[in-house]
């Protein structure tokens, strides 16, 4: 009886969730995703209480306006000096600490991971991107799964690093410790209006996604994730599945309207995607977008694809195909705020720590972690075409979907 009250409660016991965040401020992405397993999350269903509890949390830089703190004091959750201890629910004492005899590493005490590697105070290079330690502290959490001889799912914020070598050390890390590894933003999980998803298989000839960056330092390279993986999401289901990226080209200024007019990048896509979306300035885009930036993609598999910025013009993103004879079209609506497409987001990561799969491919964040370095660095070089041989990557999205508001808006 007693080995049955036991299992019970195991079983019915929530899984312990882990929190590694380099910064936690008000609408920082440690507030728009770990706040939501604590307090619920916004969905079209109203407020989704959570099946997960955060336990612990560690913070790499206390921000000046932190309420990381304070959520932690409301929500029962422990704060910890390192990763280490965020993991295994451990800390040392002024008697107990790693240079001790008697010192032990503990073992892994969570069911699984959220990395926030986004915001805070750190350096960004010559290339305007932003040096943030994810692999570093993906490292760390590796590294207790494999103290422990165990390993538990791990969400990644966005991209997976600046840099594609450290990438792809994640990448074959997770492969080599069999850890459960999503990795994105919310733009692929939220509300789309007109709704559309490509079928699998869907034969598309030329794409091109349309959106916005703020303009602050590295916004170009913060926001140009957020496009590219809004394209990715939506080309990877073509015909014949991923085959990689062959090449790829930024393009800034008056080059950009130039490489519209030498069929570079499709004007008529554009037009259709510009058309879904609601926030945007009256008047022509070339009048209104004095710095536009394009990111031109081709395809091993020939598709051609593009990601259109146009500051300035409007707000917000935008998506158009050729698909057959015709074109499919559609906007990724932030109309809904922060709150709405964060809690979708919440979603897709607290269903990865019930059943221990990912809601989607890694993959799709690797080859878009890969395109955008490819595309900076084509920037940083005067605005050069790159082959890019390494990108050669293939993979099959999902047949399954991932939680998303299917509701008209």
């Amino acid at each position: 009886m007693r080995y049955l009250s036991l299992l019970m409660v195991r079983l019915m016991a929530k899984p312990q969730i882990a929190a590694i965040v380099t910064t936690y401020f008000q609408n920082s992405h440690a507030d728009l995703i770990v706040s939501k397993f604590a307090e619920g999350f916004p969905s079209e269903d109203g407020l989704v209480p959570p099946d997960v509890n955060i336990v612990s949390m560690y913070m790499d830089q206390l921000h000046n306006k932190d309420v990381g703190m304070q959520i932690a004091r409301d929500n029962d959750i422990e704060v910890f000096p390192s990763i280490r201890a965020a993991l295994t629910l451990e800390t040392g004492s002024e008697d107990h600490w790693p240079t001790a005899d008697d010192w032990k590493e503990g073992d892994l005490s969570v069911d699984g991971v959220i990395l926030i590697g986004e915001h805070g105070d750190y350096p960004h290079n010559e290339r305007d991107r932003r040096l943030y330690p994810r692999r570093n502290m993906f490292e760390q959490i590796c590294g207790v799964f494999s103290g422990s001889g165990k390993s538990v799912p791990v969400f990644n914020d966005k991209h997976l690093s600046y840099s594609w070598d450290d990438a792809v050390w994640m990448y074959n890390r997770a492969k080599e410790l069999q850890i459960p590894l999503m990795a994105g933003s919310s733009l692929p999980v939220i509300r789309r209006h007109p709704e559309l998803e490509h079928e699998l298989d869907t034969n598309i000839v030329e794409a091109l996604q349309i959106g916005y960056i703020n303009s602050y330092k590295t916004g170009l390279d913060s926001y140009g994730f957020h496009g590219l993986e809004a394209l990715q999401c939506m080309v990877e289901r073509r015909y014949g599945a991923e085959t990689g990226i062959a090449s790829v080209q930024c393009l800034e200024g008056e080059e950009v309207w130039r490489a519209g007019e030498d069929g570079l990048w499709s004007i008529e896509l554009a037009d259709a995607a510009e058309a879904v979306i609601d926030q945007k300035q009256t008047g022509l885009r070339t009048d209104n977008c004095r710095n536009p930036t394009v990111f031109i993609l081709e395809y091993i598999d020939g598709l051609r694809a593009a990601s259109l910025i146009l500051p300035g013009h409007l707000q917000g993103w935008g998506y158009a195909a050729k698909v057959g004879g015709g074109i499919d079209v559609t906007s990724f609506n932030t109309d809904d705020g922060l709150d709405f497409p964060f809690g979708y987001l919440g979603l897709n990561i607290q269903e990865m720590f019930v059943t221990g799969v990912p809601q989607y491919p890694v993959e799709r964040t690797l080859l878009v972690t890969g395109a955008l370095e490819a595309l900076m660095e084509s920037r940083y070089l005067g605005h050069v075409r790159l082959e890019t041989p390494h990108l050669n990557l293939r993979y099959k999205p999902y047949d399954s979907q991932c939680i998303r508001p299917r509701n008209p808006r």
